[in-house]
């Protein structure tokens, strides 16, 4: 029995492979946006400022998932930027919450993204699981309070499954565009120590993972989405340069000079953190892209 199942977010990174994927398996997919959107998936409105949703989103549907929310690198992080990070999650899930709290649906599955900064940065000595406490910065706090919002998903019956997302590879934008541009104009270099640890996942082992959330019944709660193989900033940088067949220029960019450039979201590329995959492979996922060069072989030779 195919699902039929709506996505929230859908015009990022991950919901556009996401749709494209579940449509290849026989899905039927239709989105939930700000925008009406052209096209041949169906598309419904809502508007998480004014509360608004049709009612008619989540009518015939079997699943949601949920990949809304502001982009946390888009912007510098103004106190109104932070504001909008947040509540783009929080009340995004809070207004699905209300509307599957109120409406006759068949919706038994809710997958929702999440992020491992709620893990926080810590040295190289920390491998992170799924079970270790929240930190307490600002990120670590978003993705606290995004979680919060969609566990009461869960008070209604319905299965939910947590996606936490590492650094999302992929050819069409994100970290990885970002990181090329230095090292495609022969100027990249290690940020920072360049030995804080990256935990990494490609786009497609990504939107797998959801897939596999949505079918596989006895998944619940969070699963990291990291590759086991996390790498250094350093390795990673030299792994893009070999890659692209560009020189590293030296010596590393000091941190405070990224300090100065992007104030509090420096610590996005300072810091780092080690996150564990072995909650998602124990559950029988199996990465097609487990190491980074091939990974970025894959993405970067398209």
């Amino acid at each position: 029995m195919h699902k039929n199942v709506l996505i929230t977010g859908a015009t990022g990174l991950v919901g556009t492979r996401l749709t494209e994927m579940l449509m290849q398996k026989g899905y039927q997919v239709s989105h939930l946006s700000r925008n009406e959107q052209p096209g041949p998936i169906p598309t419904f409105q809502w508007d998480v400022k004014t509360g608004k949703i049709d009612d008619k989103a989540i009518e015939g549907k079997d699943c949601i998932v949920h990949l809304a929310g502001a982009g946390i690198a888009d912007k510098s992080w103004t106190d109104q930027r932070k504001k909008e990070i947040l509540e783009s999650r929080t009340k995004s899930a809070e207004l699905l919450y209300q509307s599957l709290k109120t409406k006759n649906h068949q919706v038994k599955t809710f997958v929702s993204a999440s992020a491992i900064g709620i893990y926080g940065f810590a040295g190289d000595e920390k491998y992170f699981k799924e079970s270790d406490a929240a930190a307490n910065d600002f990120l670590a706090n978003v993705v606290s309070q995004w979680e919060a919002a969609v566990d009461k998903i869960a008070s209604l019956g319905i299965r939910v499954v947590k996606v936490r997302i590492g650094i999302l590879l992929s050819e069409k934008g994100g970290a990885l565009a970002e990181m090329i541009k230095p090292i495609k104009w022969g100027i990249g270099s290690p940020l920072g120590t360049g030995m804080q640890y990256m935990s990494w996942i490609h786009i497609d082992d990504v939107c797998s993972l959801f897939a596999m959330a949505i079918e596989k019944e006895s998944m619940s709660g969070a699963y990291n989405a990291v590759s086991p193989h996390p790498a250094t900033n350093k390795a990673f940088t030299k792994a893009v340069a070999q890659v692209l067949n560009k020189p590293l220029w030296l010596p590393n960019v000091p941190g405070f000079v990224l300090k100065l450039l992007l104030g509090e979201m420096s610590d996005l590329v300072l810091k780092g953190s080690r996150v564990s995959a072995e909650k998602i492979q124990g559950a029988g996922f199996e990465f097609e892209y487990a190491e980074l060069d091939a990974a970025l072989k894959d993405l970067l030779k398209k």
